[in-house]
């Protein structure tokens, strides 16, 4: 699922409709956008405190062999909500493996990339400081 949130929108869309045909669904839970109160702690041990308001959609769906599929995502991007929800409901059911194949190991791929790029970015502004002696002691 998380996979699945951080993935870029137009990625997953374009490997969801690789998968050919989507599956009929049923909305249990429309599209809908909100916020979600973000919470810190100062040091990551302190006491906690609301941090602001982030917009995240999320959704629902029942696909016709009974698999439910939720999606959460952050944004107002529906069609990544959806997106999302679909790709959870069927690793559900018998296309699992095709889904694991053709959509996750893709975006497992990007997302590694990007890190690593990330990486190398913050990398090649690292500074190292040194002294110098002066004289034997």
């Amino acid at each position: 699922m998380g996979l699945l949130a951080r993935a870029r929108a137009g990625d997953l869309a374009r490997l969801v409709a690789g998968l050919g045909d989507v599956p009929a669904h049923d909305w249990l839970r429309p599209p809908e956008t909100g916020t979600v109160m973000v919470r810190g702690r100062a040091g990551g041990t302190g006491a906690p405190f609301n941090l602001g308001e982030m917009t995240v959609t999320r959704c629902a769906l029942r696909l016709a062999d009974g698999a439910v599929g939720h999606g959460h995502v952050q944004g107002r991007d529906k069609g990544h909500a959806r997106d999302a929800a679909l790709v959870d409901a069927l690793m559900q059911g018998m296309r699992a493996g095709e889904v694991r194949t053709k959509v996750l190991c893709p975006l497992v791929a990007a997302e590694t990339a990007r890190r690593m790029a990330r990486a190398r970015r913050a990398a090649a502004t690292k500074v190292e400081f040194f002294t110098m002696v002066r004289g034997e002691e």
